[in-house]
């Protein structure tokens, strides 16, 4: 079996690296030090940055601008994105435009995807639901009336949603069904109230209230949702994967500099073991993201869903990010917590990260549903 990238996806790579050199961590807004949001909105001049190069059309097919790549290349991006903690709706965009591609009918795909793939139309996705516990599908009810769906519900946590054009919103029907509804920011029945992320960027409570939305801009189509929020998932493990790899860099050079008694910390044998630990880590959250992209990407069988993959992806991304976080901070004793150094930021943002992607034990319960459901051998 061939494991390497293919020269399409290593070109995304490089072009990913020329966009983001140009990003400085520690210029990043940070929550430790402002009140409320840290911005009223994303870096823009970073989004058009990111057109330039055709990053955002990664994803879509020729016909529409893009490059007609893969899950595994918009992973690749995100990672490098992780690393400066870029301030852009990467993942939700390309995420939702990809999800048009693949379920919309062809006039929302053609009304939508050239533009989503310059930048011009900026998309996010509604999934954490009521509370942040609950499936997202089930916050939102809709019905059909007429020639357009009536939404009612609540959505919380929405990223970027304060100052992305469309919400991807996923709904239940009376009988059982998703549907995906694109929501404009701004329409008759829907109410925005502000919220703040770890990272101090401002989310959205999304208020749905009778809110109709024409059937063009509703995605009716089975597994549309499923395979979004795989998508999603999966993305949200490659930029937690790149931001532990950024933090790991970052302590080993400062424990290779750093001296205690004449030598370097790095030396210690406590020292280099938890590091050589949290490097343990990353390589667990790499293999498994990569198995999970290649899922997605393929279509690929195998002895259990792409969900099983997914869900180990998402253990090892929420409880490794978090422990090569903390063990950074331990190794930088108090110069981590330093806000004029940027790890405190890497923290907030690898909090988020883990807030994202949920508790472990919660992926491990899914997955053992699934071993029982499709038992192995």
């Amino acid at each position: 079996m061939d494991f390497t990238f293919t020269e399409e996806q290593q070109a995304a790579v490089e072009a990913a690296k020329a966009v983001f050199g140009g990003v400085a961590p520690d210029g990043v807004p940070s929550p430790a030090i402002t009140a409320g949001a840290v911005a009223d909105d994303f870096d823009r001049a970073l989004w058009t940055r990111l057109a330039d190069a055709d990053l955002l059309s990664l994803l879509l097919a020729e016909e529409y601008g893009g490059a007609g790549l893969d899950a595994i290349a918009l992973c690749l991006v995100l990672r490098e994105a992780a690393k400066v903690l870029a301030r852009v709706p990467l993942l939700e965009s390309s995420a939702a435009a990809v999800a048009v591609q693949a379920y919309g009918g062809e006039e929302l795909k053609a009304e939508l995807l050239a533009r989503a793939g310059r930048g011009e139309v900026v998309l996010t996705v509604a999934a954490n639901g009521r509370t942040g516990h609950d499936p997202a599908e089930l916050a939102v009810t809709a019905r059909r009336d007429g020639a357009a769906w009536v939404l009612d519900g609540v959505q919380t946590a929405v990223p970027w949603a304060e100052n992305a054009d469309f919400t991807v919103v996923p709904a239940h029907t009376r009988d059982g069904r998703t549907v995906l509804a694109l929501v404009p920011r701004v329409h008759e029945g829907v109410v925005l109230g502000e919220q703040i992320s770890t990272t101090g960027e401002r989310l959205g409570e999304l208020r749905l209230e009778s809110a109709r939305i024409t059937a063009r801009d509703v995605i009716d189509a089975d597994g549309a949702w499923e395979w979004l929020r795989e998508l999603l998932a999966t993305g949200t493990c490659a930029l937690a994967l790149g931001l532990g790899e950024r933090v790991l860099a970052m302590t080993s050079a400062y424990t290779g500099k750093r001296e205690q008694f004449g030598f370097p910390v790095a030396t210690f044998q406590a020292v280099a073991v938890q590091a050589a630990d949290r490097y343990i880590d990353l390589r667990a959250m790499e293999a498994t993201l990569w198995q999970a992209a290649w899922r997605i990407s393929t279509g690929a069988g195998g002895a259990l869903p792409a969900s099983g993959d997914v869900a180990v992806a998402k253990i090892w991304a929420s409880e490794g990010v978090r422990r090569v976080v903390q063990t950074a901070q331990h190794l930088h004793g108090g110069f981590g917590a330093d806000v004029d150094y940027p790890l405190h930021r890497y923290h907030a943002w690898a909090k988020q990260l883990e807030l994202a992607l949920g508790p472990a034990a919660a992926h491990e319960e899914a997955l053992g549903d699934l071993l029982a459901a499709h038992p192995l051998g």
